[in-house]
């Protein structure tokens, strides 16, 4: 096939990102010729199998958004703050561009808004993927953004949704449309994948030299200055190890996990951007000296090496999530995921649980907020013997390799609906 897979943003980071580029690779290397259109300003910096990628100019360099980020070279402006004639002329751009690579067999377009527009503006067949992200932070309760969504997926071939949460989240958000199915993120388990620890600290330190200049750590989308050398003093010795790493926002409840660092013996390493770093850091200064490191966003290249070297992997979100795919790719790499239960991490955890020994399958999940059953259960699953460790890290990878891999999730998004 002929594949034009849109994208309104970039290629790094997590979420969408993640979902675009790992699809665009997959699809690629099974034979499809993929043209990837997003706004990424280096797909060299990007493993895309053997698809290709091209960025449009937008109309006054404005970038409709969710969450306000920074964006090189772009104005990024909330969803909900454009006028209908900027909107207008941002989806028309953008299908002008997947019409210039015309013919095509299908445009695979990412989030109802603008995902679904701009397939619908394009005359090409095209199927939609909600996120998640588009239906919360924007469209609910905007009923301008709500019609348009539901007009634009009612003109799709499918719309494809991560879990059973986000498809009732569509429903309350825009109102039955056709041909939902439900398909969930995948990980790469190749790429993520158990490692004992010294050949991990080594890579992961190799790769941190690898990292572009960041001076001053001036550009929050790049890995802050000297994580060489922070991370190979942080990761001394063998104390027990926690990782979060998403955005650093308010709604990703990394608070809930500084807090629930007090009174445990154990470090954490805090990686990802955003606007709430400034607080994050604050709060963890009030924890002994040495309790936590911020890294900055790491790429998969550095993760895949720093998850093996961690005992748990934290997503305390307070917010719905759609899937997860932090949570999958944690425990792809042997890294015991401990998610709060709600929304689309709640399927992740019950993916879990099936899979984990009786005994220890309420070590899989938290409740939303609560610090205090947070702090207790990490206490626990640091002080598990090596064996039962062993046997959570093998029943976390081994959910993954039966429900979550890419190749099997590409796959599923082709087939006729």
């Amino acid at each position: 096939m002929r594949i034009l897979l849109w994208h309104g943003y970039l290629l790094g980071g997590t979420g969408s990102n993640v979902y675009t580029r790992s699809l665009a690779r997959a699809w690629s290397l099974a034979g499809h010729v993929v043209v990837v259109v997003c706004q990424e300003p280096r797909p060299e910096g990007h493993d895309l199998g053997r698809a290709t990628v091209v960025r449009p100019a937008l109309p006054d360099r404005l970038l409709p958004v969710f969450v306000l980020d920074e964006y090189a070279g772009l104005e990024p402006r909330l969803l909900q703050d454009l006028s209908p004639e900027e909107c207008s002329r941002y989806v028309e751009a953008n299908a002008a561009a997947l019409r210039e690579h015309a013919p095509a067999d299908l445009v695979f377009a990412n989030h109802v808004l603008m995902g679904g527009p701009v397939g619908a503006a394009s005359g090409l067949p095209f199927r939609v993927k909600a996120h998640g992200s588009e239906l919360e932070y924007s469209m609910r309760g905007r009923p301008r953004l709500e019609a348009w969504g539901r007009e634009s997926l009612g003109r799709a071939e499918a719309t494809y949704v991560g879990s059973r949460h986000i498809r009732e989240v569509l429903e309350e958000v825009v109102g039955p449309v056709p041909n939902v199915l439900e398909v969930p993120p995948g990980v790469d388990v190749d790429e993520f994948v158990p490692e004992e620890r010294g050949a991990a600290l080594a890579s992961l330190l190799e790769e941190s030299r690898r990292d572009p200049p960041n001076t001053g750590g001036a550009d929050p989308r790049l890995p802050d200055p000297g994580n060489a050398a922070r991370l190979e003093a942080f990761l001394a010795g063998e104390r027990p190890t926690i990782v979060y790493f998403g955005k650093l926002i308010r709604n990703k409840g990394v608070h809930v996990l500084l807090e629930a660092l007090r009174g445990i013996d154990a470090r954490a390493v805090v990686v990802g951007f955003g606007d709430y770093r400034a607080e994050l850091e604050s709060l963890a200064a009030t924890l002994p000296e040495g309790s936590t490191l911020f890294t900055g966003p790491l790429e998969h290249r550095h993760l895949r090496h720093l998850l093996p070297l961690c005992d748990a992997a934290v997503v305390p979100s307070i917010f719905p999530e759609a899937f997860g795919m932090v949570a999958a790719e944690a425990a792809a790499a042997g890294c015991a995921p401990l998610v709060a239960r709600h929304s689309g991490l709640a399927e992740i955890a019950a993916g879990l649980e099936e899979e984990y020994p009786p005994l220890l399958a309420h070590l899989a999940a938290f409740e939303s907020g609560n610090a205090d059953e947070l702090r207790e259960k990490l206490r626990e699953l640091i002080a598990l013997p090596a064996a039962d460790r062993d046997a959570l890290s093998a029943a976390a990878r081994r959910a993954v390799e039966e429900r979550w891999s890419w190749s099997s999730v590409a796959a599923r998004l082709l087939e006729p609906v």
